[in-house]
C-alpha cells in the first residue's frame, strides 16, 4: 500500500511538472507569435495598408503585453490615425516598460512636438541623445532642433543642429536642417559654406541639400554655383519636387531670378 502512495505522488509530481512546462512553452509560443504579427504590423504599416497594421498590431499586444516595440508601434499607428488618446495610452506603455529605450523616447519625442508641446518633446529627445546606448544621437539632437524651429525658437534650434552635427558631421539631414535655418535667419553664406563643404567630402548628395545649397547660392548672387546645384539636381534627381521647383523658378542656363 505504501509502494502504491508513493507512486501516485510521483505521477502527481510529474503531472504538475508537465502542466508547468506545458505553460511555460504556450508563453513562449505567444511571445514567438506577438514577434511575428509585430513583424507583419510593422510591414503593413510601412506599406500604408494601416488597417491590417492594426490588426497584427493589436493581435501581437493581447499575444505578449510586455513586448515595449509592439506598444511603441501601436502608439505610432494611432497617432497617424488621429487617435491621440490611444496614442498616447501606448506611449505611456512603452516609457512604463522601458523608461530609458532610447528608440521610444526619440518616437515619443517627434509626437509631442507635432502636438504642440515642445518643452516635453525636446525632454525626451534630450534623454534618448544622451543614453550611451543609443546609436544614433545626431537623430535625436536633430530632431529636437527642427522642435525648437516649429517652436519659433530659432537660437535654441541652433543649438541644438550643433550637437547633431558635433556628434555626426556627415549627417546629411542635420546640414540641411541647418543650412535651412541659416537661410531663414538671412545668413545664406553660412548656408553656402555648410553645404559645400559637406558636398566635398559626400558623393551622394540629397535633392534637400542641393535644393537648399541653390536657394544659398541665388541669395548670394552666386550664379555659376547656382547653375551647377540646379543642373546637378536635374542629372540626379530629375523628378524630385526639389527639381521642378528649380525649373519653375529659373532658367537653369542662366540661373536667374528669386526665389
Amino acid at each position: 500500500m505504501m509502494q502504491s502512495r508513493h507512486v501516485l505522488w510521483v505521477l502527481a509530481g510529474l503531472l504538475a511538472i508537465t502542466a508547468d512546462a506545458g505553460a511555460q512553452s504556450g508563453a513562449m509560443d505567444n511571445v514567438k507569435a506577438a514577434e511575428a504579427n509585430l513583424n507583419l504590423g510593422i510591414a503593413y504599416y510601412r506599406a500604408d495598408n494601416l488597417t491590417l497594421a492594426k490588426d497584427k498590431l493589436e493581435r501581437a499586444r493581447e499575444q505578449n503585453p510586455k513586448n515595449v516595440q509592439v506598444h511603441g508601434t501601436l502608439a505610432l499607428l494611432y497617432a497617424r490615425l488621429g487617435d491621440d488618446a490611444r496614442a498616447d495610452a501606448e506611449f505611456n506603455a512603452a516609457m512604463r516598460l522601458a523608461p530609458a529605450d532610447p528608440e521610444q523616447l526619440n518616437n515619443y519625442g517627434v509626437y509631442l512636438c507635432g502636438r504642440g508641446k515642445a518643452d516635453a518633446g525636446v525632454q525626451r529627445f534630450t534623454q534618448a541623445a544622451t543614453n550611451p546606448l543609443y546609436k544614433t544621437p545626431w537623430v535625436a539632437w536633430t530632431n529636437a532642433g527642427v522642435c525648437l524651429r516649429t517652436a519659433k525658437r530659432d537660437a535654441e534650434a541652433a543649438e541644438q543642429f550643433d550637437k547633431a552635427l558635433k556628434a555626426q558631421p556627415g549627417y546629411a539631414e542635420g546640414v540641411y536642417q541647418y543650412a535651412d535655418l541659416d537661410l531663414a535667419r538671412d545668413q545664406p553664406a553660412a548656408a553656402s559654406r555648410r553645404i559645400e563643404d559637406w558636398l566635398a567630402r559626400n558623393p551622394k548628395a540629397t535633392p534637400d541639400l542641393l535644393y537648399t545649397g541653390w536657394r544659398a547660392a541665388r541669395a548670394l548672387g552666386d550664379q555659376l554655383l547656382a547653375l551647377k546645384l540646379a543642373r546637378r539636381l536635374q542629372t540626379d534627381f530629375p523628378n524630385s519636387p526639389q527639381t521642378l521647383t528649380v525649373a519653375g523658378g529659373v532658367n537653369t542656363g542662366s540661373a536667374n531670378g528669386n526665389h
